[in-house]
């Protein structure tokens, strides 16, 4: 359609210069009938109108997406890895063994392991030295040899693992069975210090998780079949049958027909070749071909933690009036003083609190939210409100409540 229209386009620019190969006849009666500066402009009116449409049309196909991106296949997947070790060499910013039992017999075990013995009933005061937990995802094909990256995460007091080494320390599977072996310096993205009193401290992002680059070296592999028999199933990131149509079509429009078939509005079946190298191949060029997705879901999602409101743009709004005030209730209380009169034999001196209850309710306008198509218009209309994000939680599930509000809200 595009190469049409731009042929359309290229054909009115050369006959605006003359250089078409119209016949004489057919472009003098043309321009008889429409004087030269007149058909100069209308050609040039029509000729924005084109292009503007191909600017529409062009940034609704730009929409199209890779099948890659939308879905995964069907037994292609990570397998998460744990393991428990220790780090030293930290600036006394380590555990404190008194209150960390565990990491003084860890230590105690690894040195004997190692061949020290230390006298029974030996108490290490230790400061450098961290117990962690080391997590890591071992991804689908990982061969043995490869190296994969770690993260580490205190699981003591410890104040920071910045400047720690990482000793080697066994990674399992769920089925318990060692898959890769990890050891390294450990690079955390913050910094902090405080003072020798522990008073005053300054610490800029956390300081008790750390990652290793590279810091796992892959022992075993986990055997990843690449489909089951003649099929290969792939899975849609999020339930869709309009976009699991689409992919359907695209597949059987550009393979061959009934190559795909849609098993629900999640799963689609692919008929793959038997060898490796052809299928790694055929599933090469299906994550290349391009769909374009139907619209998603309308839904707002409310995270009640911190007040974040996010909503896409298939969000809409019927007219609604909203009025909100805020409800305040303060309590105050101050200490009074309470002395006998002067050279009272009996009296006392006693202190006591006055508690004062007082209770602010701000007066909240009715504001008329207008009917709204648009995520702009929704944008709009709730800030014509006034509210804060704190209030818009509530606000948002007084518009679902009423029947308003064109979306699923799911709250965090």
């Amino acid at each position: 359609m595009i190469a049409v229209l731009e042929r359309i386009v290229a054909w009115l620019v050369e006959w605006l210069v003359g250089n078409h190969p119209v016949s004489v006849a057919g472009s003098a009666g043309l321009r008889k009938l429409v004087p030269n500066a007149a058909g100069v402009f209308w050609i040039a009116y029509l000729a924005v109108l084109v292009l503007a449409f191909l600017f529409v049309f062009g940034a609704n196909e730009a929409r199209a997406e890779r099948i890659k991106d939308l879905v995964t296949i069907q037994g292609i997947r990570g397998n998460q890895l744990i393991g428990y070790g220790l780090i030293v060499g930290l600036d006394g910013s380590g555990d404190q063994t008194t209150q960390t039992p565990f990491t003084v017999q860890s230590i105690t075990s690894m040195l004997g392991q190692l061949g020290v013995n230390l006298p029974p009933g030996t108490s290490l005061q230790l400061r450098n030295v961290a117990a962690v937990m080391v997590t890591a995802t071992l991804p689908a094909f990982a061969k043995p040899g490869q190296t994969i990256d770690v993260t580490v995460s205190s699981m003591g007091n410890a104040k920071s693992l910045r400047g720690g080494t990482l000793l080697m320390t066994p990674l399992k599977g769920a089925n318990g069975q060692v898959y890769a072996m990890a050891q390294g310096n450990v690079l955390v993205g913050g910094v902090g210090a405080s003072s020798a009193s522990g008073s005053s401290s300054v610490q800029v992002n956390h300081l008790s998780v750390g990652r290793i680059t590279a810091g796992a070296t892959v022992e075993r592999a986990v055997a990843t079949p690449l489909g089951q028999g003649d099929f290969i199933h792939l899975e849609l990131s999020t339930t869709d049958f309009t976009t699991g149509r689409r992919i359907v079509d695209v597949i059987n429009g550009n393979l061959g027909q009934g190559i795909a078939t849609a098993l629900d509005g999640r799963v689609i079946q692919v008929q793959a070749p038997a060898g490796s190298d052809q299928r790694v191949a055929f599933l090469s060029q299906v994550e290349s071909l391009e769909v374009r997705p139907a619209q998603s879901m309308a839904k707002v999602i409310i995270n009640a933690r911190t007040g974040s409101v996010a909503m896409n743009q298939s969000v809409t709004l019927d007219t609604v009036a909203v009025a909100h005030g805020n409800l305040s209730v303060i309590i105050s209380s101050e200490p009074v003083i309470s002395q006998p009169a002067p050279f009272s034999p009996l009296g006392q001196t006693v202190q006591t609190e006055r508690t004062q209850i007082e209770i602010r309710s701000d007066k909240g306008g009715l504001v008329m939210v207008p009917n709204s198509v648009s995520l702009q218009d929704v944008v709009k209309a709730l800030n014509a409100i006034g509210a804060t994000p704190q209030d818009l939680l509530a606000i948002l599930q007084a518009i679902k409540a009423a029947g308003a509000l064109r979306a699923d809200l799911e709250i965090i």
